[in-house]
């Protein structure tokens, strides 16, 4: 609830930037100043940018909830006794020693939408992100190709 609470602040924060922004752009092109003009069309471009980029997060982080509450209804989430701090991640040095399991998982099921999802909690876990959210995002299109 956390998490969604600060998704959805910062999308509110995104959409007054993009209107302030607009109409800093809008006062720019209407100038009639070559480089007034210049400036507006890159107040338009980078705040479409920014926003095409975070949407992109959105629907990712969407898609992975629903994957995972999937997941979670099969009795496939992860099941390993880690300790965890008062913020609920996972002490490092557990997350580290449960990999294994799941990257070996994934190597002999490389087709099973459920183990790269295992390994993105996994890759969590011992902290690399990056490779969370490869993962993640494989098991995202496994799971879309096995819905199909």
């Amino acid at each position: 609830m956390k998490t969604r609470v600060s998704v959805a602040l910062i999308a509110a924060v995104l959409v007054l930037y993009i209107v302030v922004i607009g109409q800093w752009a809008w006062l720019l092109l209407t100038s009639g100043r070559p480089a007034a003009i210049a400036m507006g069309a890159a107040l338009i471009v980078i705040p479409a940018v920014g926003a095409w980029a975070v949407g992109c997060e959105l629907w990712f982080g969407v898609r992975a909830e629903r994957v995972g509450r999937r997941l979670e209804a099969e009795g496939g989430l992860p099941d390993d006794d880690v300790a965890v701090f008062p913020s609920g991640r996972v002490v490092r040095a557990d997350g580290d020693a449960v990999f294994p399991r799941y990257r070996d998982d994934v190597q002999a099921h490389p087709d099973d939408w459920r183990a790269w999802y295992r390994l993105g909690l996994a890759y969590d876990a011992a902290g690399d992100r990056k490779r969370a959210r490869g993962a993640i995002r494989q098991s995202l299109e496994l799971e879309s190709a096995d819905r199909a």
